[in-house]
């Protein structure tokens, strides 16, 4: 199950998996027609699913319909759906700051509790979180967004502490700059285009780099890999 599976880094997991032999639901919040669009255009492994994941409601009822649809539980959880905001720091609200840690942060912790059972009655279980550089060395004109990211990376750990024993592996990719359509209005400014000039391997983050990232943590080859935080930055940063 990939969470914003419809555009960008999702749907370049969603085609990874399906190519690696994966059943694949893909979620969407707003972007049906894309995501659908995608799920037919892969084949009949794969399916879309509404979600909106700031939503505790929302959440369990896809999961309910992933389940009924698949007829198996979620195996492998990518929770990749998040929402970014370009704010100064003063600027930022109560509000603005509320629904971003619904959406980035809460929304993948009720997703995991909502998948967490099931995998522990099989003895098996994959979550991987997509974090953000800026969780890791802070945020800027996005410091909401980065603290959510902030709090994915210990949610990892927290899971991976609880449940490892279980057979669950949890752990993160935190990426840098990558090019999508999230990062499009961020990489066209001035101080985007002098990251993307500094980033030690010489190029922007491609979404095939993180799906292969995230097919070598699903896969058993990961099996001693747990609670960690795969840097995907190009060298941008080493913690």
């Amino acid at each position: 199950m990939i969470t914003g599976g419809g555009r960008g880094i999702g749907a370049g997991l969603a085609k990874a998996f399906f190519e690696a032999g994966y059943w694949v639901a893909i979620t969407y919040c707003s972007g049906k027609g894309n995501t659908e669009r995608l799920a037919s255009s892969l084949g009949e492994r794969v399916a879309a699913f509404a979600l909106d994941q700031s939503d505790p409601l929302s959440i369990k009822k896809c999961i309910a319909e992933v389940e009924g649809h698949f007829s198996h539980c979620v195996d492998v959880l990518i929770n990749n759906g998040a929402i970014a905001q370009e704010k100064p720091f003063c600027e930022i609200t109560a509000d603005d700051f509320t629904t971003m840690l619904n959406t980035n942060l809460r929304g993948p912790f009720l997703l995991t509790q909502a998948c967490i059972s099931a995998m522990q009655r099989q003895g098996f279980g994959r979550i991987i979180n997509i974090s953000s550089i800026g969780g890791q060395w802070g945020g800027f004109n996005q410091v909401h967004y980065a603290a959510a990211k902030a709090g994915l990376i210990n949610l990892s750990q927290s899971v991976a502490r609880i449940y490892s024993s279980d057979g669950i592996r949890a752990n993160t990719i935190a990426i840098g700059l990558v090019a999508t359509e999230m990062t499009e209005h961020e990489l066209s400014t001035i101080s985007g285009k002098q990251k993307a000039a500094a980033i030690p391997v010489g190029r922007l983050g491609k979404v095939e780099d993180i799906a292969g990232i995230a097919l070598f943590l699903a896969s058993p080859q990961s099996d001693y890999i747990s609670g960690q935080t795969i840097n995907a930055n190009g060298g941008m940063y080493f913690g």
